[in-house]
């Protein structure tokens, strides 16, 4: 029966990859061309692949339903949690977790650092989104005539001296996230607080939220803060591969002092 199941499983990705006649799914699975109709036939009736007018195989509409159905029923809150909770027990800092919603980001958990300094944020407030790191990961990840529009249509207030002045400079700086696959805010919304930030990516590889370790300068140094870059970015991988289903990517180690920020 074990061996039946997977030769069935073994049939769907093979069908991801576009649609395939019997001879094909048969010399894939290994099997006898009756032996791959029969697991056809199986998978037909339950509605997770569809025989065309050529006999060709595809993917089934109740296949692409349940897991559509099952993204818009994950909670990326509820898997990040606890990663963020062992992160903020690592560092000690402020840990968010934050999303794009409706031309705003919000963020929706927040880790309290065991520092006295505490950080004037609240679940549900929209961040500064021309300068936090997190909105920045978030924007980025658009396409590219959307990040202009979008960037074209914000006020930029000038925080601080570090804050992104004009629309020109923040589409830029959206290149430069998007390529590396992290941001900062090192003193752009204030002076005294520097944050790093990577992306939550769903199953497609879009980015579904981003979460960030934030911490005021004195407690840690911008460059001592830059230091837990891996460590974030190994924490949102485990998020994004709990969160799609993904095997977590392992990223090597970060050095400040060759990036540029």
């Amino acid at each position: 029966m074990s061996q039946t199941v997977d030769r069935a499983l073994s049939i769907l990705p093979l069908l991801a990859e576009g649609p395939a006649d019997l001879g094909r799914v048969a010399d894939r699975l290994g099997v006898h061309k009756s032996t791959a109709l029969r697991l056809l036939r199986t998978l037909h009736e339950h509605g997770f692949v569809y025989r065309q007018s050529d006999q060709r195989y595809r993917l089934g509409a109740r296949l692409i339903a349940l897991a559509q159905e099952a993204m818009e029923n994950l909670d990326v809150r509820e898997i990040a949690h606890p990663h963020l909770v062992r992160l903020n027990e690592s560092c000690g800092h402020t840990v968010h977790l934050a999303v794009y919603e409706e031309n705003e980001v919000l963020y929706i958990d927040k880790v309290e650092s065991r520092y006295p300094v505490r950080m004037y944020s609240r679940i549900g407030k929209p961040v500064a989104i021309t300068v936090a790191a997190v909105a920045k990961l978030l924007l980025a990840d658009l396409p590219e005539s959307e990040r202009r529009a979008v960037a074209e249509k914000l006020d930029y207030p000038l925080y601080t001296a570090r804050s992104t002045p004009n629309a020109d400079s923040f589409v830029k700086e959206l290149a430069k996230v998007r390529e590396q696959g992290w941001a900062t805010d090192l003193g752009g919304h204030e002076e005294s607080i520097n944050c790093v930030a990577a992306p939550i990516r769903g199953a497609d590889g879009r980015v579904v939220a981003a979460m960030s370790v934030s911490a005021p300068n004195v407690v840690v140094t911008a460059d001592e803060l830059l230091t837990l870059l891996p460590l974030v970015r190994r924490t949102a991988d485990a998020i994004s591969g709990e969160y799609s289903g993904r095997t977590p990517v392992q990223h090597p180690e970060h050095h400040p002092e060759k990036d540029t920020v």
